[in-house]
């Protein structure tokens, strides 16, 4: 039996691994879905002085609540940036760690850091009459509620992730990357992680939603995380 957590990406909630998570569940595995501070079951804590950290230190805390000593961490869209965060701290106690068509910063790098020109338009514009979150991009709806879909906190995509040799630490590493969605920013990242030793290479036939439109894919990748690398 392994232990998972699954982190969402921005705008929507936990209810994107509805699927994954009860998949995982009834194979045996132990399955925590991350609630990040200020989105989906939270987004009555919503405030603009949310940061990463904060949704970083929601992960660990989570984590340490379950009582998971070691676990397979995945992160979809904005969810690369929070593991990514995670591995920097408790990279000894992670087994694998999956982005599914997720930002994968360098050290130092913020979201803004990784985006382009239409992503920091959009940031932007949302200021002039939301100052301090930024609007949903595209279709977005996993909160709790459908159609109650909020707005993100903007700090959390200016704030740098930083490297402190805990994330070297992770004997497994996977992408997948979503073919479906065009165009896209996560094209880079799928490209650098193809060509690197130690990761697993993935190509879904989805949307960015890849556990709502492959869950049986999504399912045998975490599934493959958890046996020798």
């Amino acid at each position: 039996m392994a232990n998972y957590v699954l982190v969402h990406g921005a705008w929507g909630g936990g209810r994107s691994y509805d699927r994954t998570a009860a998949d995982l569940r009834a194979a045996g595995h132990e399955v925590l879905v991350a609630q990040l501070t200020g989105l989906g079951s939270r987004s009555g804590e919503l405030h603009p002085g949310i940061t990463l950290t904060d949704h970083v230190d929601d992960v660990c805390e989570q984590v340490d609540a379950a009582g998971f000593d070691r676990f397979i961490l995945a992160g979809h869209s904005y969810g690369g940036m929070v593991i990514t965060g995670v591995a920097t701290r408790l990279g000894a106690r992670i087994d694998a760690i999956a982005y599914i068509d997720a930002f994968l910063p360098a050290d130092g790098q913020s979201l803004w850091d990784v985006t382009g020109e239409f992503e920091h338009a959009w940031y932007i514009d949302t200021q002039k009459f939301k100052p301090g979150y930024v609007d949903p991009i595209g279709q977005v709806d996993f909160s709790p509620v459908p159609g109650a879909v909020g707005y993100h906190p903007l700090l959390t995509l200016l704030e740098g992730v930083r490297y402190t040799g805990e994330e070297a630490k992770i004997p497994r590493r996977a992408y997948v990357f979503a073919t479906g969605w065009q165009p896209t920013p996560f094209g880079r990242f799928s490209d650098w992680a193809r060509t690197q030793d130690g990761w697993d290479h993935h190509e879904s036939q989805a949307s960015h939603f890849v556990m709502t439109d492959q869950p049986e894919q999504t399912l045998q990748i975490l599934l493959g995380l958890a046996g020798s690398p």
